[in-house]
C-alpha cells in the first residue's frame, strides 16, 4: 500500500502542498504566494487560473524535492481558504470574472436589502450564519448581476459555481464538479439539517441550482487525479478551519482550536446536533466522515490577524518582513496605551457589523512604531478573547485550555499575551501545520490509510505551552479598554 498521504492547502496569500507520513509528520512541502487584487476600496480579488497554476507548482515542487512519485501517495485532500467564489464556464474552464475572496465588502448592499424582510438574521434558523458580507452566496448574485450575459448562461446549466475547493477538484479531476458538507455551509445556501441546497433561499437569493455542485461528506473518494498526481484518489475536502479542527484532533464535544492565519477562527465541535448561536457566532459543519452521521461546529470568526501585520509591513513599511514584528513590539514593555481594533472589512464575530471600519485609539505624542506592532500584536488576543467569551456563553462550557495553530503561533509575545488576556493555557501541538494535516487526515480515512479517530489522536502531541501570568485586575482593566476601543469603530460607513 502506497506509504504517503499529501493535502493540497490553498489559503488566502498562498497555495501550499503537503506530503505526510503514517504518523502525521510533514515528510515535504512545497508553497507558492498569489496576487492580491484590489480594483476598489473594500473589493479584494484573485485570479483563479493564477491559484490552479500555482496548486500545480507546488504539486511539482513538492514532489521533486522529496523524491516521493505519485504512485507512493494513497490519497490527496483539499484544504482551502472558505467562500471566496468562482465562476467559470463549465466547456471551457476559463472562470467568467476574478474569484471574490472571502473578506470582499462589495455585497453589502445586497446584504441590507435582503435584511429589508426578516432582518440580518433572516436565514439563521436553516444557515446557521447572518446575512453579512462573508459568505458566497451574495457573491454568486453579484457575478451573476453584473457579468454580461451570466444569468442567462448560469440558468442554461453553461456556467458552474465552486468555492476554491471545487474549483481545484474540478481542474484536478478533469471536472468533478462537487464540494463537502463544510465548505457548502459557508455560502448561505444549504440547509444545516438536511445538507441540500435550500431551494426558498436559492430563490430569494436568485441562484440557479444547475450552476450549484453536488454536496458529498468530507472524506469519501470524489474522484481520481490527472496530471502530476496522475491516478490519485482525490478523497477529502474541508474548508480550511475545519480541516484545522479535524488536524487537532478535536472530535469530542467541547474540544475546541484557534487558528492564526490572515484573520483569526476559533471552532468549537458541538457534536452531531446543530447549536444555534446567541452571541454572534456561526453555526457551521466540523465534518463528515464518509456514511457517518454530521458533526457540527460553533465559529467565532475574525477578518483581520495575520493580514494586519502584513498590512504593517507592505502599507506602511514599518518592518521589512513579517517575521520581524515580534523583535519590534518587544522593545516596549506594553502598548503605551493605545490599541488597533483592525476593522479593514467591518468587524465579524461576534458583532457582524459591515459598516465598521478600523481605528487606532489613545494616541499620544508618547507612542512610536513600536507601541504599534504591540498593538497590532494585542488587537488579535483581544478579539480571540471576545469569541471565547462568546463561546463559554453559548456552550455552556468553560474552555479549560486552547488548542493554536498557524502561523503566528510561532510569535513568543502574542501566545504569553495570549494565555494572559484569556486566563487560560494556550497549547500549541507539535505539528503546526494542522489545516493540511486534516486535510490529509480526511483523505486517508477514505482510502484506509488510517482506520479510524483514535488513530490520528494517538498522532498528536504537544510542543509548547503558554500559562497566564497576568493579574486578574490587569487583565479586566486591558480588557475593558479593548471594549471601549471597538465601539468607536461603529457605523463609520455611511
Amino acid at each position: 500500500m502506497p506509504t504517503y498521504v499529501a493535502a493540497i492547502d490553498q489559503g488566502t496569500t498562498s497555495t501550499r502542498f503537503m506530503i505526510f507520513d503514517h504518523a502525521g509528520r510533514v515528510v515535504a512541502v512545497d508553497q507558492k504566494e498569489h496576487q492580491q487584487i484590489y480594483p476598489k476600496p473594500g473589493w479584494v480579488e484573485h485570479d483563479p487560473i493564477e491559484i490552479w497554476g500555482s496548486a500545480q507548482a507546488v504539486i511539482a515542487g513538492a514532489l521533486a524535492k522529496s523524491g516521493i512519485e505519485a504512485k507512493d501517495l494513497a490519497a490527496v485532500g483539499i484544504t482551502n481558504q472558505r467562500e471566496t467564489t468562482v465562476v467559470w464556464d463549465k466547456a471551457t474552464g476559463q472562470p467568467v470574472y476574478n474569484a471574490i475572496v472571502w473578506q470582499d465588502t462589495r455585497t453589502a448592499e445586497l446584504g441590507n436589502r435582503l435584511a429589508k424582510s426578516g432582518g440580518q438574521n433572516r436565514f439563521r434558523r436553516k444557515v446557521g450564519l447572518p446575512l453579512a458580507t462573508y459568505f458566497s452566496g451574495p457573491k454568486i448574485r453579484w457575478i451573476l448581476d453584473n457579468v454580461p450575459g451570466a444569468r442567462a448562461r448560469a440558468k442554461k446549466g453553461e456556467l458552474l459555481f465552486g468555492n476554491i475547493d471545487t474549483w481545484l477538484i474540478w481542474n484536478l479531476t478533469g471536472g468533478v464538479h462537487v464540494t463537502d458538507v463544510t465548505n457548502a455551509s459557508r455560502t448561505m445556501l444549504m440547509n444545516l439539517n438536511t445538507l441540500d441546497w435550500d431551494d426558498e433561499i436559492l430563490e430569494v437569493m436568485g441562484i440557479p441550482r444547475a450552476m450549484l455542485p453536488v454536496i458529498r461528506a468530507s472524506s469519501e473518494v470524489y474522484g481520481t487525479a490527472t496530471g502530476a498526481l496522475n491516478g490519485v484518489p482525490v478523497a477529502g475536502d474541508l474548508g480550511d478551519q475545519q480541516a484545522a479542527l479535524f488536524g487537532q484532533t478535536c472530535f469530542a464535544p467541547g474540544e475546541a482550536k484557534n487558528t492564526y492565519g490572515t484573520g483569526c477562527f476559533m471552532l468549537l465541535n458541538t457534536g452531531p446536533t446543530p447549536r444555534p448561536s446567541k452571541n454572534g457566532l456561526l453555526t457551521t459543519l466540523a465534518y463528515k466522515i464518509g456514511n457517518a452521521p454530521a458533526v457540527y461546529a460553533l465559529e467565532g470568526s475574525i477578518a483581520i490577524t495575520g493580514a494586519l501585520v502584513q498590512w504593517l509591513r507592505d502599507n506602511l513599511g514599518l518592518i521589512e518582513k513579517s517575521s520581524d514584528v515580534e523583535a519590534l513590539a518587544a522593545t516596549v514593555a506594553d502598548n503605551g496605551g493605545i490599541y488597533f481594533v483592525p476593522a479593514f472589512s467591518g468587524l465579524y464575530a461576534p458583532y457582524w457589523k459591515d459598516d465598521a471600519r478600523g481605528v487606532i485609539v489613545g494616541m499620544t505624542r508618547y507612542i512610536n512604531k513600536a507601541h504599534l506592532a504591540r498593538a497590532t500584536l494585542e488587537a488579535t488576543a483581544y478579539q480571540t478573547r471576545e469569541v471565547l467569551d462568546a463561546m463559554n456563553k453559548d456552550s455552556g462550557v468553560k474552555l479549560k485550555a486552547l488548542k493554536v495553530d498557524g502561523g503566528m503561533v510561532h510569535n513568543e509575545t502574542l501566545m504569553q499575551f495570549q494565555a494572559d488576556i484569556l486566563g487560560v493555557p494556550v497549547i500549541r501541538p507539535t505539528v503546526a501545520e494542522t489545516t493540511s494535516l486534516g486535510a490529509a487526515y480526511a483523505a486517508g480515512l477514505a482510502v484506509g490509510s488510517w482506520g479510524k479517530l483514535d488513530e490520528l489522536r494517538a498522532n498528536w502531541g504537544k510542543d509548547k505551552e503558554w500559562k497566564p501570568a497576568m493579574k486578574p485586575a490587569q487583565r479586566a482593566k486591558l480588557y475593558a479598554g479593548w471594549k471601549k476601543a471597538v465601539t468607536r469603530t461603529f457605523e463609520w460607513v455611511e
